[in-house]
């Protein structure tokens, strides 16, 4: 099976119009997907952004032909009804039919709570409602005047007037053996993020994705295995190291970032890291030959989708030197 190469939009360090501008940068350069964060808040306050990932979908699929695009992620849960993102991303799909993708996930308290104050629950309940939006979702895009009793959620009557001929694919992203098995039984996709230790991609997230395909009788090839890769390439390597700091954040570990929901606070925390630290996640070189061997474990364990995030602020320079040196090479390398 041949591998997909997608561009990371970098919603939180960028503004909608320059972010725009790279993701069409992408597309001329033999990218093949887009995806872009859906951020209320940005992991930092200073130099952040967080522009509204709906209208910029729209605006995307309007100034790009061929590559296909979507969320990593949204939270179809909190801040969103899900008959809201019902709505949404079936008028997306109506308009670009076969290029939009639906990337959801349990959500973050940086994201959710500032915007509605509410109390941030458990992963429990946070899995609960997801696992309730996407059904809700699915029979919206199906159904009409549809009334709808859950836990959580009710529509009374509701109907998606303009909705695309096939169901606009789901991608569930997670980190953890319940999301991932969840994942294997009823979505199109799955999606995690690299740089963490290689034990959890191949012990524990990808044969559970296998537990819930086998679990549903689904195919092994049903679904889309997707993996934002975190890569830092220039020709100076010492600038790929000192690029990754805007997103220290990132190495910040679960229990130090969870309960943040301050920006102002996640940057302070990420600021104190050495840049050694906030190295760690991503895969930093000078070498276009190294990338492909360090990307190299993750297609071998299944993964097919490789979207690649940089860190830098120079995006144009990323997308020209990663396609013309290291994109021949993963190729070659994986078809």
């Amino acid at each position: 099976m041949s591998i997909k190469l997608g561009y990371k939009a970098s919603a939180e360090q960028f503004g909608p119009t320059e972010l725009l501008d790279y993701a069409v940068l992408a597309e001329q350069a033999g990218f093949e997907s887009v995806f872009i964060s859906d951020h209320f808040q940005p992991w930092r306050h200073t130099g952040g952004h967080a522009p509204f990932s709906f209208a910029w979908l729209g605006a995307l699929g309007a100034k790009t032909s061929r590559i296909v695009m979507g969320t990593s992620v949204m939270t179809p849960t909190f801040r969103y009804h899900p008959s809201i993102v019902a709505h949404c991303f079936g008028t997306l799909g109506a308009m670009f039919p076969g290029r939009v993708i639906l990337g959801v996930g349990t959500g973050e308290s940086l994201n959710e709570v500032p915007a509605t104050r509410m109390e941030w629950p458990e992963l429990k309940e946070r899995f609960a409602r997801l696992r309730e939006s996407i059904d809700l979702i699915r029979r919206l895009w199906t159904e009409d005047r549809l009334t709808f009793e859950g836990e959580y959620y009710k529509t009374e009557k509701a109907t998606i007037y303009d909705r695309p001929d096939r169901l606009v694919p789901i991608y569930i992203a997670g980190a953890g053996p319940m999301i991932a098995k969840y994942s294997g039984r009823v979505a199109d996709g799955f999606i995690c993020t690299s740089g963490k230790a290689m034990e959890l991609y191949r012990d524990t997230l990808l044969p559970n994705v296998e537990a819930g395909l086998d679990a549903a009788g689904r195919p092994h090839d049903a679904i889309d295995r997707m993996i934002e890769m975190k890569v830092s390439f220039d020709t100076d390597r010492q600038k790929a190291m000192e690029d990754t700091k805007f997103w220290a954040a990132l190495a910040l570990s679960q229990e130090e970032k969870m309960s943040v929901e301050d920006p102002l606070e996640m940057e302070r925390l990420a600021d104190a890291l050495p840049v050694e630290r906030a190295a760690r996640r991503w895969i930093v070189s000078n070498d276009p030959d190294e990338h492909v061997e360090k990307i190299r474990p993750y297609v071998e364990l299944g993964f097919r989708h490789l979207v690649f995030h940089a860190p830098g602020p120079d995006q144009a320079r990323f997308i020209k030197l990663y396609s013309e040196q290291v994109f021949p090479k993963l190729r070659k390398a994986f078809g």
